[in-house]
């Protein structure tokens, strides 16, 4: 938080820290909610505004990216999938998590709001085969994880600080014609969201290579900067360098 806010003083960036684990907390306890929420609760507790852009670019591009970042409660985004006026269907990028139980779990909470959740291994296959089905999708994509050495990545400047995104949703966007938003979260009060889908590219534009990423590197900052708590600090998004990642200074 000190390299990302140098601006903000010590009992600032303390505020801050208490805020976000309060926040933490919160999102624990939401995410088990989640099993058993109806749908008016769902629709109270989080707005969907501008969806009618990425139905607008399903039709032109039948695939849309719905790039996420760990803002607010990004679970929740999966009930998206009932808000749709028309024939679109909405598919939840996912890690297998290592405990099995723990990853049963998080499948039955994204599969309960009706979306289907593909497993990153499996993402490929998937796309192959949704170029011959009758509707148009929407990939939620989570894509602010640190990279690995055996990650394909893009550098930006990133809340001060040099960083390395993933840019695999941009390689799969190159690759089957898929346009691309990103998906701002607000926490309006506690416990409620709302969710802003933004343009990032609509398919129609080349971009540069890495443009796309940092475009929604972009993007993300700002939402941070906007609400600084509600962003996932615990997952140590600096962990590694350029020289961890690439072996020089």
């Amino acid at each position: 938080m000190r390299n990302s806010f140098p601006e903000k003083s010590h009992s600032e960036l303390k505020q801050l820290e208490k805020q976000f684990y309060h926040h933490f907390a919160d999102l624990l306890v939401e995410v088990v909610y989640g099993y058993r929420i109806s749908d008016e609760e769902m629709r109270q507790r989080v707005v969907f505004e501008n969806v009618e852009l990425v139905e607008g670019l399903g039709n032109k591009t039948k695939g849309v990216i719905a790039y996420l970042g760990h803002m607010g409660n990004w679970e929740w985004l999966v009930d998206l999938n009932k808000r749709f006026a028309g024939n679109m269907v909405e598919y939840n990028v996912y890690r297998k998590l290592k405990n099995p139980n723990s990853d049963k779990m998080m499948l039955e909470l994204r599969s309960k709001r009706g979306g289907e959740c593909i497993e990153k291994n499996q993402l490929l296959r998937k796309l192959v085969a949704l170029r011959r089905a009758d509707h148009s999708y929407v990939l939620g994509m989570l894509a602010d994880q640190k990279p690995s050495k055996r990650s394909s990545y893009a550098w930006t400047t990133f809340l001060h600080q040099e960083t390395a995104f993933l840019d695999g949703s941009e390689v799969l966007a190159d690759k089957f014609g898929l346009s691309a938003v990103y998906a701002h979260i607000w926490s309006t009060k506690r416990g409620y969201y709302r969710i802003r889908f933004e343009l990032i590219s609509d398919g129609s534009t080349p971009m540069f290579p890495g443009e796309m990423t940092k475009r929604y590197a972009a993007l993300l900052e700002q939402n941070i900067i906007a609400q600084p708590s509600m962003w996932l600090w615990t997952h140590n998004r600096w962990k590694w360098g350029r020289k961890d990642l690439e072996g020089n200074v």
